[in-house]
């Protein structure tokens, strides 16, 4: 227990005795001298919040209302009921500080995937801000992955959990890229650094994690603003409670005391705490998933997808493209050295597998560009060459022949020429057949429309476009957005267009790479498709957590507020709908971090 908490509790046990000693004692002065004594103790942090608010001119706020209905209180001569008021709001207050101070340290622990140390490969250790690219280092049993590298020695078994949200370890061996935050659970490995502690995996997800309380929801916006205007409100609907009647000829007292039952009763704190505490029990939960989401707007408008489209290559298809057939004027192993070469700086699944295939050396490649969604041009020696997909060749008026395939095929144009194609193959995750016959799902692509048939059918998807460039993709996003909110899901890498057109932009991590993290309003770290399906069902459940909190705080508010004007309510009722209800609420909420998957 921290030293704060330790020193509210002894104020909340000596304001007791004190309360106590001043009740039972016969002498009046005695007893005020208590009573006084205790109402110190309890609320002097009270005044002192709200006169540093008066000071950054925020007039109005649950401390000014506590203070003045504490006051009218004591006016009253009611000692005992004021000093229970701010007693029982100390109490609240202390108990939903410590239940909202324990869950972010779980949702924090659980996601700090940070490391202090590293340690080299000659055995120091040096703070890992200082390791640099290339350094080696170890990682033993039971340690965290410090920064993304490849494994140089060694072959061990990785939790990758904090990462993907995946329970099952993964065993990597030499040769292999891991990123940092997994954890080695059995062997020793040796690992060089490819990447710096500013730009690893870890470190960039706790700093989107960390930058969530700048990205709002508008239910957040909405009770922020509500709250400003509320509260002033509050007093002077309070103020007139009290002096109309009393002008009309009611008893002051009695007014005065409903007056004070109004006050109470109103305070917002329960809608105040509650509804950014369940966003952020929202975000965490998501986060245990392998679901990283930016911030609480970007989780409110999961609730409200009306439609998902979906890339194909590398998102519903693994992505680990093999080559097929060959054909060319060229010998086979000529050709694929020259499409290799010229993919040489390309990043994409397409580019991977023909440079895996080839065998050959590459060769010097001048004049290079890529444009995304049709091909690339570049110079070999004194040949210009063109390799890209068919309306590439179309738009640099290559002839192509008919070619019958349910494949990827990549045509290669030399000076203007046609010379001839490679055959790529894929094959649909196993994490894709989840989503299938999902009625609200469309796949976008920039493949062959004959193959992305053929993948849309298998996953029973009634909708879909293919041979479309980005802008291709993004007048999609926005014809269906005319119909309501769109997802737009992509790599991260070339899909970046549609991805920031669309209402929510979601990537597959690809395991880590910069681009998904930055390009999208939420990254699947585990790279599993039917995540999207648990995001926005999440989202559902953590709104609908959110609005019954809300509902449930108005409700009971207006409830005592209305009996309090006929003189029904009591200040115990008022302190149950200020303190009760807040404590209700954010009990309501913590509950989404206990969120099941496939709830809805």
């Amino acid at each position: 227990m921290e030293t704060k908490e330790k020193r509210m509790i002894i104020r909340i046990l000596s304001c007791i005795l004190l309360l106590g000693i001043g009740i039972f004692l016969k002498n009046k002065i005695g007893s005020l001298i208590c009573y006084l004594l205790s109402y110190i103790i309890i609320s002097y942090d009270r005044y002192i919040e709200s006169f540093q608010n008066i000071k950054k001119k925020e007039f109005f706020d649950e401390n000014l209302l506590m203070i003045l209905a504490t006051l009218g209180a004591f006016y009253l001569k009611s000692y005992q009921e004021g000093i229970l008021v701010i007693l029982l709001f100390q109490i609240g207050e202390f108990l939903s500080e410590r239940a909202i101070s324990k869950s972010k340290k779980s949702i924090t622990e659980l996601m700090d995937l940070r490391v202090e140390e590293i340690e080299l490969k000659e055995k120091t250790k040096i703070p890992v801000e200082q390791a640099k690219v290339g350094d080696q280092f170890l990682v033993r049993p039971g340690d965290r992955i410090p920064l993304d590298g490849v494994v140089v020695e060694g072959s061990s078994y990785l939790d990758t959990s904090a990462i993907t949200g995946e329970s099952e370890p993964v065993f990597v061996s030499v040769g292999e890229r891991i990123v940092s935050g997994c954890l080695n659970t059995s062997s020793t490995l040796l690992i060089e650094a490819q990447e710096t502690y500013k730009t690893s995996t870890a470190q960039r997800i706790m700093e989107l994690l960390e930058q969530e309380e700048d990205r709002k929801s508008k239910t957040e916006t909405w009770i922020h603003r509500f709250a400003k205007i509320y509260t002033p409100l509050v007093l002077i609907l309070g103020l007139l409670l009290f002096v109309i009647p009393t002008i009309m000829g009611g008893e002051v007292e009695v007014w005065f005391y409903r007056m004070l039952i109004f006050i109470v009763s109103s305070c917002p704190c329960a809608l105040v705490i509650s509804v950014p505490l369940g966003y952020f029990c929202g975000i965490g939960r998501a986060s245990k998933s392998g679901i990283l989401i930016k911030g609480s707007k970007e989780l409110e408008d999961l609730s409200k997808i009306k439609m998902i489209l979906l890339d194909k290559t590398g998102t519903l298809t693994d992505g680990v493209m093999k080559v097929g057939k060959v054909s060319s004027k060229r010998k086979k192993k000529d050709f694929l050295q020259l499409v290799a070469s010229c993919e040489e700086n390309s990043t994409h699944p397409i580019a991977q597998a023909v440079k895996k295939e080839n065998k050959a050396p590459l060769r010097k490649v001048t004049n290079y560009e890529e444009f995304p969604g049709k091909g690339i041009s570049c110079t070999i020696g004194k040949e210009k060459i063109l390799v890209g997909n068919a309306r590439w060749m179309e738009e640099n008026k290559i002839e192509l022949p008919e070619i019958e395939t349910s494949h990827t095929i990549i045509y290669v144009g030399v000076n203007q020429e046609y010379e001839g194609y490679i055959e790529i193959m894929d094959s649909i995750k196993e994490s894709s057949y989840q989503i299938k016959n999902q009625k609200n799902i469309v796949i976008v692509s920039g493949d062959k429309k004959k193959v992305v048939e053929m993948v849309a059918k298998e996953l029973g998807i009634e909708d879909y476009y293919g041979e479309l460039d980005p802008e291709g993709k993004e007048k999609v996003v926005k014809e269906y957005q005319a119909k309501g909110k769109v997802m737009f899901v992509g790599d991260g890498l070339n899909d970046a267009l549609p991805l920031s057109k669309a209402d929510i932009g979601v990537s597959l991590a690809n395991i880590g790479t910069d681009a998904a993290l930055e390009a999208s309003d939420v990254v699947l770290m585990n790279n599993d498709i039917s995540k999207i399906l648990d995001a926005i069902s999440l989202s559902k459940y953590t709104h609908r957590k959110v609005m019954q909190s809300i509902c449930f705080a108005l409700i009971v508010k207006a409830i005592v507020l209305f009996l309090g004007i006929f003189g029904l309510s009591t200040m115990l009722m008022a302190i149950f709908a200020d303190v009760g209800v807040t404590l209700i609420s954010i009990i309501n909420v913590l509950l989404i971090f206990t969120y099941q998957e496939k709830e809805d």
